[in-house]
């Protein structure tokens, strides 16, 4: 091969971009083309990253760095295990945290039985108690005390359980937040831990219209429920309980009764503390002697001067044993220990999972990385290849049922879609399972119901279960219809490059909307309809609109054909980003290297700037034109004009 000239030399040709060629423009040799290693600052931002092993390798490595090796790795699965514990732990008391302070609210929200009617605000009902309350199961157990009180009828019920199934998904969607300090770590955990969201929105608006249409889950259970002879069983195992109680039950204790209690009308409810400070009561029935007008039938009365004496009995509750929790003692009202335990447990949250994160990266490197990501995102040889998604959904069913909560699972798994170890595909279908897996928990707690509750604890647990097998059929079994995973990528791209934006998701899904929902229900279906339909409709009209500018813009009039003619504000997330950036003024404060720019041209060192949406726009849609050859001047001439003097090389 000749020897590669050099720059600048007698032998080397001038390039000129103004001088005229014979042949036009030279397209360059594929076999020069292949040589070229393609920019690694195009890749895909969604590829699962390698973890890189940077170590000694085992068969380097003596016999005393063999056995450092594996205690190390031994301590560190040990470690990994407390965090998890204590991390599980914390979800337990952030659950009581929420129901203190907004427990009793939740209580009250359930009262108004005319509202409750309305399947619009049944929905938002559900979605508000669950968020407040943070179990599913809580409010699943006070609509199955409503109903057996006569309260509220099943049917009118199913939408709230519905509701239920949107506000347990809020919990993993906090904990990826956690994970908001690496770009495509959040991008990949926000996305996981919201297409649990979008299935369960979307499972709601086709499933809601159908069930008020026809009544088809209500007609469903009914007939389960009328075909078999219903006994009392047993109550559902504790299997994950019976290790995180002895931990979550020494900090505080709920008498969850008192939320029922409320929700059912009791008054005396109302004025009872949600923290349980005596566990061991004793109750005493005596007869006492009472006045009465008149004589009740069948009871021994008689006169003593001008009044009517009976003899009635009489109930004392004796507190003899005091609760061994830390509030058991401590005066405080239920809303300030539920504040304390709030940040408690949010600060403990964060903490273990940032620690669970940096363990898991240190422990999955080189060949377990790869035996791991095999085993979980490889699916089986074709014809069977579709059989993996189906066994992905057992085994989030019965990890679910084993760890008794869908929000403690996918709590779970979210962090391992940010560090990349399971991808967005394989949690898709494994959180389907998990939704699967938390109602067959309720089903086998509604079989221990008592005989007079048990047909409707029954029913109402198998609506919940119907209602997410549907949304299976209608959301996974066609890989087109698994729109859940799209939209997931589409929000987690934009929460990585708005990181605020995570923030309000969260605050608008499930809190501005379903309290605007529910004030809007309370003046009436009237106002909901006048109000909602034209929001809806303009919804409909601009997802349209959007879909036929990315596929078919020339059937838009040249005014759709882009949302330049609104404000900007109003199509762009940019001024929103500026503002926001402006307002908390966080380049100045965090980054030293920045306080002399502005902060949109700050350095790479600044991460809360905007700086790296930009240069992350850059590598993902940029498209490097220049072909670098090999022994071939000719074909390396830069297509700037302004740098035509400059010669590219590749070394092989």
């Amino acid at each position: 091969m000749a020897p590669r000239p050099e720059v600048g030399t007698d032998s080397s040709p001038a390039l000129d971009d103004n001088a005229p060629s014979k042949d036009g423009a030279i397209l360059p040799a594929y076999s020069t083309v292949d040589l070229v290693d393609e920019d690694p600052d195009a890749a895909d931002p969604w590829d699962l990253p390698e973890l890189k092993d940077t170590g000694v390798k085992w068969s380097d490595l003596d016999t005393k760095g063999k056995v450092i090796r594996v205690l190390t790795a031994f301590l560190k699965l040990i470690l990994l295990l407390g965090f998890l514990y204590i991390f599980i732990c914390s979800l337990d008391v952030l659950s009581s945290a929420f129901q203190l302070v907004g427990g009793k609210a939740a209580g009250d929200i359930f009262q108004d039985n005319v509202v409750l009617s309305n399947p619009v605000a049944g929905l938002v009902i559900g979605v508000l108690v669950t968020v407040l309350v943070q179990s599913s199961s809580t409010s699943s157990s006070i609509v199955v005390s409503m109903v057996s009180s006569n309260l509220l009828d099943v049917q009118s019920a199913v939408p709230i359980i519905m509701g239920a199934n949107i506000g347990t998904s809020v919990t993993n969607t906090i904990v990826a937040m956690m994970q908001a300090g690496d770009r495509n770590e959040f991008r990949r955990a926000f996305a996981g831990a919201t297409v649990h969201d979008f299935f369960n929105w979307l499972s709601v608006l086709v499933l809601l219209p159908l069930e008020v249409a026809t009544g088809v889950l209500y007609k469903l259970t009914k007939c389960i429920i009328d075909s078999f002879n219903l006994q009392t069983g047993e109550n559902a195992p504790d299997l994950l309980n019976a290790i995180t109680d002895p931990l979550t039950d020494s900090i505080v204790q709920l008498d969850k009764s008192v939320i029922t209690g409320i929700a059912t009308g009791d008054a005396a409810a109302r004025n009872k503390s949600l923290i349980k400070r005596w566990c061991k009561t004793q109750i005493n029935r005596t007869l006492v002697n009472v006045t009465v007008e008149n004589c009740p039938a069948g009871a021994i009365c008689w006169e003593e001067g001008n009044q009517i004496l009976t003899e009635k009995n009489m109930t004392k509750t004796l507190n003899l044993e005091r609760c061994p929790h830390i509030f058991a003692s401590i005066n405080l009202p239920d809303l300030a220990v539920g504040l304390i335990l709030l940040a408690l447990s949010l600060l403990v949250l964060c903490t273990c999972l940032i620690l669970i994160v940096k363990l898991l990266n240190s422990m999955l490197k080189g060949q377990v990385a790869i035996v791991i990501k095999k085993v979980i995102n490889t699916d089986f040889p074709f014809p069977f290849s579709w059989v993996t998604g189906y066994i992905a959904i057992l085994v989030g069913a019965g990890m679910t049922f084993i760890v008794q909560s869908s929000s403690v699972f996918t709590s779970a798994i979210t962090p391992l879609v940010g560090i990349g170890v399971i991808s967005l595909e394989r949690a898709y279908p494994l959180t389907l399972g998990s939704n699967i897996g938390t109602t067959t928990t309720a089903i086998l707690a509604a079989m221990a119901s008592p005989g007079n509750t048990l047909g409707n604890s029954l029913q109402i647990a198998l609506c919940h279960f119907f209602f997410n097998i549907m949304g299976i059929i209608l959301w996974y079994p066609v890989p087109f219809m698994r729109v859940p995973i799209r939209l997931a990528r589409g929000l987690g791209n934009r929460t990585a490059k708005y990181r605020w934006f995570a923030a309000f998701y969260l605050f608008l899904c499930f809190l501005v909307l379903p309290l605007t929902v529910f004030g809007l229900s309370l003046a009436g279906w009237q106002v909901l309809v006048g109000v909602g339909v034209p929001i809806i409709v303009l919804v409909i009209f601009a997802i349209i609109v959007n879909v036929m500018q990315s596929h078919c813009p020339r059937y838009l009039p040249s005014i759709l054909r882009s949302w330049d003619f609104l404000p900007r504000p109003l199509h762009s997330m940019a001024p929103w980003d500026a503002a926001l950036t402006s307002l908390f003024g966080c380049c100045s404060k965090f980054c030293p290297c920045c306080r002399p720019h502005s902060c949109c041209k700050c350095c790479k060192c600044c991460k809360c700037c905007g700086c790296e949406e930009s240069n992350e726009d850059e590598k993902i849609t940029g498209n490097n034109k220049s072909l670098e050859m090999y022994d071939n001047p000719a074909m390396s001439k830069d297509e700037d004009p302004k740098e035509s003097n400059i010669v590219k090389a590749t070394h092989l």
